[in-house]
């Protein structure tokens, strides 16, 4: 029985049992791999992989369990009561205890000398730039793995494979002496290139933490991208955080509101609807609308915010001003059977397929049978739909390259560890919203809105910047509150763009929060400073041989911005009301006038509490016309000189009090 023993252990199972054997002393180590860099579109370093030290136990030949944690703790962040519960527990296998060690903390534990406890280099994520771009980049985890944004989306391509080392060991898990070893290298990751420049990508920065401090907004955002690519060339959001000491922030501040956020854009929508009314063939520059103090549709009333009351006005007028009630009857003339397949054909509604987690789709109404009438008015003028930011900026970036919306994409490049390259992601067309006509005479109407319209203060001398506002009410509890959203989305040279920003502050706490006053100003630096930097050159303007001058748009200028404006431009000028802002201006912004024509300033703060009648003005003279309106409250807007022959509203219109109301004078 014995030898019958011994031959079935020997010859039959003596394959398996050698096996074992030899897995019992082979004890293996796994061997991280470096993880992949990740770089700007220069190449410059935003993340890359540094060996830190770390300590790990084994358990089982640990001595002393409560001497060891006893000596080991002061060192650790861990107390002395885990320790011993942790080098308790027998295990066969290593246990980390802490990664990320300084030099002295782990030299530290070295001298201590303690059985069973060991000290490594372990690859461990770095950020040299620190905050920049870091809602971009996202963060990584101890273990070499990706947990927020390109990280965490690319990380089959960082992380890289493992390798191995097993050693012969004994059971106290000691070498034994001429023992087997084997050795798997672990494979580096690959590096990432970003399309993100880091120079836009700081000046970006720069100006929206000044702006989101000096309006005490809750949060500002700009976006800046490549129009004819596609390219994302900086995702800059305020506040922001380190990458390095991610731990010290919420969730909520790390996440990239760019992609995985949505809000009502209001008037920035304008564009979208211009676009579609022009490419049907129902609108021009010259066609004109009514617009009054109100217009009822659908069982509701759409009007301006600020209680604005326009007459008749152009269509090229509408988008100059931002008329709310021009865009509604736009959005209703096409109803939602035709309005609503251009609004998904420019990227709403749907998510573009940008290489980054968390993208949402936004939100938009599906066209039904009746009962709609008032969602798609307000849809007109961007209230009742949801868009991502990336979303709203690349629509307009199918504006500003002729017709053709484009991917939007994060990464260009990726290469070896060596340098060499593996991929290079290229430009691809998801579709043609507009025809290329189309899109010209929407980018001509937004280049209006810079130079006549409310926009006037994102315009930068010699680049032709084309844009659009938007003043935005925040739902809160179902109803729109108090809060405001100001943005402004804009791409320029007008003609051949190099890039387009969007510029959004959350919620600001300023006496005015319009996107005009507010984001304008910051896109113009941001605008000015990136193309400077990538050297597209200014165009000259030309100098008029004639006695004549265009007037400057002060509209929403202060009273000191208005005067020093129109000052340099060699204007003199009156003002008439007590507001704080300029809501007026004649002659009207662009109008080729005379040289040292007088330029009136109307301040009149609206009152949209206490509507009046406009009286008939027909057959005054211009004094008398100017009085009579006057004396209900009223301002005058004069064209022409001599007897008043129209008015625009009509005798008989109410208006709320501070309303202009432009009068025609003929000889």
């Amino acid at each position: 029985m014995l030898i019958g023993r011994l031959g079935y252990l020997q010859i039959y199972k003596g394959d398996d049992l050698s096996d074992r054997a030899v897995a019992q002393r082979m004890r293996p180590q796994t061997i991280d791999a470096q993880r992949g860099n990740i770089l700007d579109r220069n190449y410059n370093t935003l993340a890359i992989s540094v060996g830190a030290d770390a300590v790990y136990a084994l358990p089982n030949s640990v001595r002393d369990v409560e001497g060891t944690a006893r000596q080991l703790a002061p060192f650790l962040p861990i107390s002395e009561a885990e320790l011993t519960k942790i080098l308790n527990t027998q295990s066969t296998t290593s246990v980390w205890l802490a990664r990320g060690l300084s030099v002295e903390t782990a030299e530290a534990i070295r001298r201590l000398g303690l059985p069973g406890i060991r000290v490594t280099k372990r690859p461990q994520r770095y950020y040299p730039q620190g905050s920049l771009a870091a809602h971009v980049i996202g963060i990584a985890g101890s273990d070499n793995q990706g947990l927020e944004g390109i990280e965490y989306y690319y990380d089959e391509t960082l992380k890289g494979t493992p390798g191995q080392l097993a050693v012969e060991k004994d059971a106290t898990q000691r070498s034994i002496p001429g023992g087997d070893s084997e050795f798997v290298p672990p494979t580096a990751g690959h590096d990432i290139v970003l399309t993100i420049d880091s120079v836009i990508q700081y000046v970006s920065e720069t100006h929206i933490q000044e702006a989101v401090i000096s309006s005490k907004s809750d949060r500002g955002l700009v976006l800046v991208m490549d129009p004819n690519t596609g390219e994302i060339l900086a995702n800059a959001i305020y506040p922001t955080f380190d990458p390095n000491y991610y731990q010290d922030v919420s969730a909520g501040r790390r996440r990239n509101v760019a992609i995985t956020d949505q809000y009502e854009p209001g008037s920035t929508f304008k564009f979208v609807t211009a676009a579609a009314s022009i490419d049907l063939g129902l609108t021009y520059n010259e066609r004109t609308f009514e617009s009054g103090s109100y217009w009822e549709v659908g069982g509701g009333r759409v009007r301006n915010s600020d209680g604005r009351v326009f007459g008749s006005i152009s269509f090229l007028e509408a988008m100059e001003r931002s008329d709310n009630i021009t865009f509604a009857k736009l959005s209703a003339e096409m109803g939602p059977e035709r309005f609503h397949p251009y609004i998904r054909n420019f990227g709403f509604g749907g998510r573009s397929g940008v290489d980054f987690p968390g993208e949402i789709a936004g939100m938009v109404a599906t066209p039904r049978l009746s009962g709609q009438a008032l969602q798609w008015a307000n849809t007109g003028f961007g209230q009742g739909i949801a868009v991502t930011p990336l979303q709203l900026l690349n629509a307009l970036c199918s504006i500003a390259n002729g017709g053709n919306l484009m991917k939007p994409y994060f990464v260009r490049e990726i290469r070896d560890s060596q340098g060499r390259l593996i991929e290079r992601v290229e430009p691809e067309v998801l579709g043609q919203p507009v025809g290329s006509s189309t899109a010209v005479q929407v980018s001509q109407l937004l280049r209006s809105v810079v130079v006549n319209g409310n926009g006037n203060r994102a315009d930068v001398a010699g680049y032709y910047v084309a844009g659009k506002t938007g003043t935005a009410e925040v739902p809160e509890g179902g109803v729109y509150g108090s809060g405001r959203i100001a943005s402004f989305v804009g791409f320029a040279p007008v003609d051949d763009p190099a890039l387009a920003v969007l510029v959004i502050l959350y919620s600001p706490k300023v006496e005015s929060p319009y996107g005009g006053v507010l984001a304008a100003p910051v896109f113009k630096e941001i605008m000015e400073e990136s193309l400077e930097y990538l050297g597209v050159k200014r165009r000259q303007e030309g100098q008029s041989r004639t006695p004549f001058a265009l007037v400057p748009n002060v509209s929403n200028f202060t009273k000191e911005e208005a005067q020093a404006r129109l000052s340099k431009a060699g204007f003199p000028w009156t003002m008439e009301g007590d507001g704080t802002l300029v809501t007026a201006q004649t002659p009207k912004p662009g109008a080729r006038v005379p040289v040292q024509t007088t330029v009136h300033l109307f301040f009149y703060e609206q009152d949209q509490g206490e509507e009046v009648e406009v009286p008939d003005v027909s057959g005054m003279s211009m004094r008398d016309a100017s009085t009579t309106l006057s004396d209900l409250g009223l301002r005058i807007t004069v064209v022409g000189s001599g007897i008043a022959a129209e008015q625009s509203p009509g005798a008989g219109t109410r208006i709320p009090k501070g309303s202009a109301v432009e009068v025609v004078f003929r000889l």
